[in-house]
């Protein structure tokens, strides 16, 4: 078991966004008719014929609201593909979306940036190491393509 979780996009946060995201706007729902989206809301990728839709999300924003952090700056928002209609979650555990170059960017408990690294191998290996300062509070993994925000890690 990993010492770490990975945290969809929380039930109720998913049913806002669903009304309208971060950014005000409503959602437009699609038919994916490729598949493969990184889906935040079950962490895995989507299948062709799956409703989808990419909404604006501020992840920060939404964490420094429930702990009373503040990110200042780092408040940022960006898109994130949802399933449009209400999804069980995540089916497996561990972390995905790990086979590809991604970034790590750690945060503290104020909400502040600590520092940032790119993986390019070794995801496992490279997260431990961004917890190993005590003053790590969560950790956001991006992709790197387009630097959107996949998912947050947390200790257990």
């Amino acid at each position: 078991m990993t010492p770490y979780t990975a945290r969809p996009i929380d039930p109720s946060v998913l049913k806002e966004l669903r009304s309208a995201d971060d950014a005000g706007r409503r959602m437009v729902p699609v038919t994916d008719e490729e598949g493969g989206a990184p889906l935040r809301c079950c962490l895995r990728r989507s299948e062709p014929g799956e409703r989808i839709a990419l909404v604006s999300y501020a992840p920060l924003r939404r964490w420094a609201a429930q702990t009373g952090a503040e990110p200042g700056a780092y408040d940022e928002q960006g898109p994130v593909f949802i399933h449009a209609e209400e999804c069980g979650g995540p089916t497996h555990e561990g972390l995905p979306f790990t086979n590809a170059h991604r970034t790590l960017r750690r945060y503290s408990a104020e909400g502040r940036i600590l520092g940032g690294r790119l993986i390019e191998d070794g995801f496992g290996t490279a997260l431990a190491e961004a917890f190993d300062g005590p003053d790590v509070a969560l950790v956001h993994v991006r992709a790197v393509e387009y630097g959107c925000f996949l998912y947050e890690v947390r200790r257990n």
